[in-house]
């Protein structure tokens, strides 16, 4: 039997986009609850786009970010390392490229805070591997040029420097313009959160269609200040404290434009072959809701670093399931690379596990992880080893079993003293382990 040359050609061009490496479209909350979705049990808002992701991919019910603050979970996420390991970014940046403690405070002063060049970032690893990269949204991983998204990977970017800004005039809270378009100053036209879909959405549709694309949208909402879209013009902006009516329609806002990037997505016909996944980069502060944890953002206690999880990649992962492996962000960098072939640069190996057997539904894998946070003079610290947890809060110890007792209420130290003593080695050891190199000269 004979087949006709286009015939031959089109089962060629189908093989072949069968086999094209998958896009991703990574989705980054600010400050968003750990319990404020819809799919994670909220009832005073609704997020039906965000929700979507659950029922037509994977939750996760045992997510965490890899610090409970911005910048130090971001540079965990784009690593796919402890993000103590660069040194000098386990807090958040402060207003104008500020250091918060002493290490961050010494590398501010030479100029060097920030994410280096030297670091292999997922932007990084993808591109090498034939990636079309862009970013929108908030970067928060150093002011200066020499730290922008663009020497990091990503083909293009749009988006605000730092922590936060004021949602229609994209300055921060001193008036400093922090709006940057591939690291040029740049202007807005509208409410930020809508600026950033929309610029995520024409991206996606006037992208180069014959290759892959990584797609990373970190949004800055529902972080303060607590501006809605009815707040255009008014004056003076709410910068601190709390504002859960604020928050609520924040998150609304952000939930309408994931919805437009869905809708692109299925638009350009690109639903089958994309990954999408939606998260926080730590857990919610007063605004928000962690229920059931304890604690939140700031703190290591489980409110201060769970937060949603939702993967969707449709005939990879099925639909409506949950996965409850511990996973932190930089296993989901791991993951990622590993899914499409690639690898980080060999002298800076993932910290990140490859978790794609779990995702797809195998048995939890028992895991030991750690976190470490530090802003003027606290030092907090905690431990996981399978269902127990450490927390040192400047010293101060506390043991708690997570299977029993999700909400970290009864401290069992006492009562497994030795529980204790093999976490706390194991804490020491890691510490050890993950110094930063460009800080041995730090005094």
């Amino acid at each position: 039997m004979k087949i006709s040359r286009r015939a031959a050609l089109l089962g060629g061009l189908a093989a072949k986009a069968a086999t094209r490496a998958p896009n991703i479209v990574l989705i980054l909350a600010d400050d968003l609850g750990s319990a404020d979705l819809g799919c994670y049990g909220a009832r005073e808002l609704k997020t039906p786009h965000i929700d979507s992701l659950a029922r037509d991919g994977v939750r996760f019910s045992n997510a965490y970010c890899n610090a409970p603050e911005c910048t130090p979970s971001r540079c965990a996420l784009l690593t796919g390392r402890y993000q103590q390991r660069v040194g000098g970014l386990e807090c958040a940046i402060g207003l104008g490229n500020v250091g918060r403690y002493d290490e961050a405070i010494w590398l501010a002063e030479r100029g060097e805070l920030g994410l280096p060049g030297s670091e292999t970032t997922l932007a990084t690893i993808l591109k090498r591997r034939g990636y079309q990269t862009a970013l929108f949204g908030k970067w928060h991983m150093g002011y200066l040029d020499m730290f922008s998204p663009n020497r990091h990977g990503f083909d293009e970017s749009w988006g605000i420097l730092g922590g936060g800004a004021d949602y229609f005039r994209s300055t921060e809270q001193d008036g400093a313009m922090v709006l940057r378009h591939n690291g040029q100053e740049a202007k807005s036209n509208g409410y930020l959160t809508d600026e950033i879909g929309k610029r995520a959405v024409d991206w996606i549709a006037k992208r180069n269609a014959r290759k892959p694309f990584f797609l990373y949208v970190p949004f800055n909402a529902p972080h303060s200040p607590f501006q809605t879209r009815d707040d255009a013009g008014k004056t003076p902006v709410q910068w601190n404290g709390a504002n859960r009516a604020a928050y609520l329609k924040m998150t609304e806002a952000m939930d309408d434009q994931v919805g437009g990037i869905l809708r692109a997505i299925d638009e350009s016909k690109e639903r089958d072959n994309t990954i999408v996944l939606f998260m926080s980069d730590n857990g919610a502060p007063a605004s928000g809701s962690n229920v059931p944890y304890r604690g939140s953002k700031s703190s290591v206690w489980e409110g201060g670093i769970r937060m949603p999880l939702l993967i969707r990649w449709p005939g990879h992962l099925r639909a409506g399931s949950n996965c409850a492996q511990v996973t932190l962000m930089m296993d989901v960098t791991a993951t990622l690379a590993a899914a499409v072939g690639g690898q980080p640069a060999k002298d800076r190996p993932f910290d990140g596990k490859n978790l794609l057997a779990q995702w797809k539904g195998a048995a939890p894998v028992p895991r030991t992880v750690f976190w470490r946070y530090k802003r003027a003079e606290n030092r907090r610290k905690a431990a996981r080893d399978g269902d127990w947890k450490l927390i040192s809060e400047n010293g101060q110890e506390s043991l708690y079993n997570l299977k029993t007792d999700p909400g970290e209420k009864a401290d069992l130290l006492a009562r497994e003293p030795k529980v204790g003593s093999d976490l706390r080695a194991k804490l020491a050891a890691w510490e050890r382990e993950v110094a930063a190199p460009r800080l041995k000269g730090f005094r």
